[in-house]
């Protein structure tokens, strides 16, 4: 039987499912729109795409590390807390996990068209949309990244998987000493949210914008000052807050008289090691999706005014 653009459109219409997959729906029961549909319920299609434009910003962050070499690190999302504590959603969150800790994808696309490692026949994208058909809410796969450390990784979930935290240290003796030393600098970072390691790090033009700033501040509250003035307290400033985002000259949160630079070379020294913080990757759930939320609000509020 000839499947029609208005066939298409009519299982669509019906089932909120994609063009392409009422397409093939309709091929594959020879026009029949009540198999038409009864086959896409039983792909999961039809229930995933009515969902897919809810706002999805609860959820979970969760992290895997594997002979201390190598992490992963991923953020599903769902719409509601309910659900994020559901075992059913955290076990199928636990499976994409360690299907990032395997993975070579270079970026979500590549991620999501991978094979399923519990069922090959299907894709990491399949899986989602059948987990969707099962749990009733849209899910998001929102993010992953994986680490391979030549020296050692650690992760740290904060808030039952509010916060996660992956951080990546080179080290030439790792015990349990050490370990615990990058497990509390773990914690400080989902504690205190910095942008970057160290000062290294930091992007000349960052500095430059910032300075801009600053200076525009200090002259505004200083219109008397003389610009040699100006520029020391720029200066203060500027190292002020750079102590702010860069983790290693943060004041270490559980010994105020360190930075964490300082009790990390102290742990180290007490081990007779070498260990150099590389890098650290930090994702909290909903992070950017509150504004996308404040967003979807407002545009329904206007159109139910027009």
């Amino acid at each position: 039987m000839a499947i029609t653009a208005s066939m298409v459109k009519e299982l669509r219409e019906m089932t909120g499912a994609g063009m392409m997959d009422c397409k093939k729906a309709l091929n594959e029961t020879n026009g029949d729109m009540d198999a038409a549909v009864e086959y896409l319920r039983k792909n999961g299609q039809a229930k995933a795409e009515k969902k897919a434009g809810r706002i999805a910003a609860e959820g979970i962050v969760k992290a895997v590390v594997k002979n201390d070499k190598v992490a992963a690190i991923v953020e599903v999302n769902s719409e509601t807390d309910f659900v994020a504590k559901n075992a059913d959603f955290q076990g199928f969150v636990e499976e994409v996990v360690n299907q990032a800790a395997e993975s070579d994808a270079a970026d979500m696309d590549a991620f999501m068209a991978e094979a399923w490692a519990a069922d090959t026949s299907k894709t990491v994208k399949d899986a989602l949309v059948e987990k969707i058909a099962v749990i009733g809410e849209n899910l998001n796969i929102r993010r992953f990244k994986k680490l391979v450390a030549e020296g050692c990784v650690v992760s740290y979930i904060h808030g039952g998987g509010r916060i996660g935290v992956l951080v990546e240290a080179d080290a030439d003796v790792v015990n349990d000493e050490i370990k615990a030393c990058l497990k509390n600098v773990a914690m400080q970072v989902a504690a205190m949210s910095p942008k970057y390691v160290s000062r290294d790090e930091v992007d000349a033009s960052f500095l430059e914008h910032e300075k801009e700033i600053l200076l525009a501040q200090a002259k505004k509250e200083n219109p008397e000052k003389p610009d040699n003035i100006i520029e020391k307290m720029i200066i203060g400033r500027l190292n002020k807050e750079m102590k702010e985002i860069c983790l290693l000259d943060q004041v270490y949160v559980q010994d105020s008289d360190l930075t964490v630079a300082k009790y990390v070379e102290k742990v180290a020294k007490e081990n007779g090691a070498n260990v150099t913080v590389k890098k650290f990757v930090r994702f909290e759930t909903g992070e950017g999706l509150e504004k996308k939320n404040e967003d979807f609000a407002a545009e329904v509020a206007a159109q139910m005014n027009q």
